[in-house]
């Protein structure tokens, strides 16, 4: 589930053109919820909502307002493209869309969602995800609220660690020397073994390491948001980044934010669809770092149904969530979503039932119980207390988002980071490389468009 904006090298010049017709308004003054012979479209994004939570949102939509709720699923590598031309167009926009929590600043900058901020209490206040509601929060009004989370937080593999004679860390200095000290002995002598797989342009995963120095991508100042990756914290954070990828990882400079859980499953245990074994991938790292629902991709393989089913070992693999400097969990960044009404939704009243539906203790809690992390906090417990629900609480205490700049969205379609965490490992010079990336972030993320 990557939070990332795919094939939009013109985003800006694309916001600027369609979303011109969004507007910030608040709809009726007092919108309709009777929703007889009505239809209301709700977006999800991906897979990750469960078929059974669909059901009950129609079930239950249904039962509240008389309505039909028509669910329509998006693929993330569109959705920014498909949210800028419908969400202007009051004929043809969803009247509820999840968006990614990264995605969202830039539409709310637009005036593309409606102000929720009058239901913002309602729906669960201070309860909620901080960081997802700054993201979708503009002038101090509420646009989008999170829908779900799913920290990251660390996979290993417990026999390759015992082999190299370390054990699970508890800070960020002994992570650093445990998985350097993994590649260097190399128990299993596989070629090109890393002890911590990350790959040059995984930012996502890497910029841990920057945010638990104290370090951060930018801040705003005087209205303004301003590039700080040169900054001491960040400066200590691309060092220890560094060191890690010349001594801990040997994955290569261009390799990104994904499916790294292959290269934790044994060469004999990597099956295609008929159960038939292949030499696609085999073991090549001890630790990786990835949300919380890769866990269902790791572990001995069977199918079912034409499908590659993994059952996890617990005598082969382990989870912790990655320490800081001070021994609490390190600062992550949080994937997931936010939720928001279309500012052009002919049924606003009708779209506020759905959010009060989404926001409710059963659906809130019935996320938890299928490994989605809930938005409102008072319902965590609902992910059980396994394992990887105590990673992913644990990982998620202290997660952080990328800036809520109204161009941070032109980044990401920029390959911005992606670009400048690929030179890290090379670079001469580190303070100079990250003053250059300031220049080029100072240039995308106060764009806005109107």
């Amino acid at each position: 589930m990557k939070r990332k904006l795919v094939g939009l090298a013109a985003v800006a010049t694309a916001s600027a053109l369609v979303l011109a017709g969004c507007s910030a308004g608040g709809g009726a003054s007092a919108p309709s919820t009777d929703g007889k012979g009505k239809t209301v479209t709700l977006w999800l994004v991906g897979p990750d909502t469960p078929d059974p939570l669909r059901a009950y949102l129609k079930t239950e939509f249904k039962k509240e307002t008389g309505a039909t709720l028509n669910i329509q699923q998006q693929d993330w590598g569109d959705i920014v493209t498909k949210l800028t031309t419908s969400l202007p167009d009051a004929n043809n926009t969803p009247d509820v869309t999840e968006i990614g929590n990264t995605q969202s600043p830039t539409f709310t900058n637009v005036g593309a969602f409606l102000d929720i901020s009058d239901m913002y209490k309602d729906l669960g206040g201070s309860d909620l995800l901080p960081s997802f509601v700054e993201a979708g929060k503009v002038d101090g009004k509420n646009y989008t609220l999170p829908y779900y989370f799913g920290s990251r937080y660390a996979f290993y593999r417990k026999d390759v660690w015992s082999a190299a004679g370390v054990q699970a860390p508890t800070t960020l200095d002994q992570f650093n020397t445990d998985v350097a000290t993994i590649t260097a002995k190399n128990p299993k002598g596989i070629k090109d073994f890393s002890g911590f797989y990350l790959g040059g342009q995984d930012w996502r995963n890497g910029i841990s390491w920057i945010f638990a120095n104290g370090g951060d991508i930018a801040k705003k100042e005087n209205g303004k948001w301003v590039g700080t990756l040169d900054s001491e914290g960040s400066l200590k954070g691309l060092q220890q980044l560094q060191d890690l990828y010349k001594n801990a990882s040997k994955a290569p400079n261009d390799a990104k934010d994904s499916n790294q859980y292959i290269y934790l499953n044994d060469s004999d245990q990597i099956l295609d669809a008929a159960g038939k074994k292949t030499s696609d991938t085999s073991l090549s790292a001890a630790t990786i770092m990835a949300p919380g629902w890769a866990h269902w991709s790791i572990g001995d393989a069977s199918t079912k149904d034409g499908k590659v089913v993994r059952t996890w070992n617990d005598d082969t693999f382990g989870t912790f969530a990655l320490p800081g400097n001070d021994g609490k969990p390190a600062p992550v960044f949080a994937g997931g979503s936010n939720i928001g009404i279309s500012a052009k939704s002919k049924n606003p009243g009708l779209s506020k039932t759905l959010l009060k539906i989404i926001f409710s203790k059963d659906y809130q809690e019935m996320l938890g119980k299928n490994g989605l992390g809930p938005a409102n906090s008072k319902y965590t417990s609902s992910l059980g207390d396994d394992q990887f629900a105590k990673a992913l609480i644990a990982s998620a205490s202290n997660s952080k988002l990328t800036p809520a700049a109204p161009g941070w969205a032109a980044v990401e379609a920029g390959n911005v980071m992606e670009e400048f965490f690929s030179k890290i490992k090379d670079s001469t010079d580190l303070k100079a490389l990250a003053q250059e990336y300031n220049t080029k972030l100072n240039a995308l993320m106060n764009v806005k468009n109107k």
